[in-house]
């Protein structure tokens, strides 16, 4: 039997269909085109403040002050890291630093995780209320609890140490570990504390071998969010302590004096400072999406 050829209103609308494919092709390339130069440009400007502080490290002082700026260093020199590094007090503000981000970071994660269990775990009177105070905690700006953290802190004879700054660190970063570990635990089934309890283990045993290994990306993801926060914060540490129990945002100050700014090392201060979070950030890449995204699944 003789093929039918196709009618006229079918071919009509073939043709229509093959015009709407290549009109659809077409906007698509040209919106991945857009998105692609966009993403370019927003990368350029992200990265050319990194690049500048990094270009002025590596320039001597004469090169930095010239009138016209150049990209690349004519003559490349350490000088600014040396002078940085054997500047009054910055050896004494990098151990200040270690261990006043090691203290806040640690004591908010023992603390919050605590906190984050009893909230999603247990049932009592006023949760509601503490998890509402949690979350405005964190939209109070810094700057309006400045002066009454530092009254506190001055009654308690607390300012001018570390100790000091450490708590108040702690108490900083606590909202956020306790909202965000209160996600994963949430997320973990009761059935799974039920199945372990009528396998003989205790609630100790259930903490530390269902819970506590569960909320692993959780943990991470505090750590990053406490590390960052401890280690880069200026304000409270420059208002409480004097320097020599300061940190090295603090330090940074050291290089504006009433002659002007020493911006050789400055900028190279800035990188030696900016080195430990990179690292901390480079150990823990891998787990810190699971760690932002898992937590929000329930809770």
């Amino acid at each position: 039997m003789a093929a039918v050829a196709p009618t006229v209103p079918v071919k009509r609308r073939r043709r229509r269909q093959r015009e709407s494919d290549t009109v659809t092709v077409g906007r698509s390339t040209a919106g991945t085109v857009l998105a692609n130069a966009s993403a370019v440009v927003f990368i350029v400007l992200m990265a050319f403040p990194v690049y500048w502080v990094l270009n002025t490290a590596f320039k001597p002082s004469p090169e930095i002050l010239q009138f016209n700026p150049t990209l690349i260093p004519h003559s490349p020199t350490f000088d600014n890291f040396t002078s940085a590094f054997n500047a009054p007090y910055f050896k004494q503000d990098l151990i200040n630093s270690v261990l006043i981000t090691l203290g806040a970071v640690v004591g908010a994660i023992v603390v919050g995780f605590l906190a984050a269990l009893a909230i999603a775990r247990f049932k009592f009177y006023g949760r509601k209320a503490i998890i509402l105070v949690i979350l405005g905690v964190q939209m109070v700006p810094l700057v309006a609890l400045l002066i009454p953290l530092f009254l506190m802190m001055q009654r308690a004879n607390l300012t001018k140490s570390l100790p000091g700054i450490v708590i108040v660190y702690i108490v900083l970063i606590l909202p956020y570990t306790i909202w965000t570990l209160r996600g994963f635990i949430a997320g973990i089934p009761r059935e799974l504390d039920e199945a372990a309890l009528i396998d003989g283990c205790t609630r100790a045993q259930v903490f530390w071998r269902i819970i506590l290994p569960l909320t692993g990306p959780g943990l991470v993801a505090t750590s990053v969010f406490g590390f960052i926060q401890a280690w880069n914060e200026f304000i409270i540490i420059n208002t409480f302590n004097d320097q020599a129990q300061q940190n090295l945002m603090a330090w940074l100050l050291q290089n504006q004096t009433q002659r002007g700014t020493f911006w050789g090392p400055l900028m190279a201060g800035s990188i030696l400072t900016a080195i430990p979070v990179v690292i901390f950030f480079l150990i823990i890449q891998r787990n810190i999406a699971t760690g932002l995204t898992a937590g929000a699944v329930k809770g």
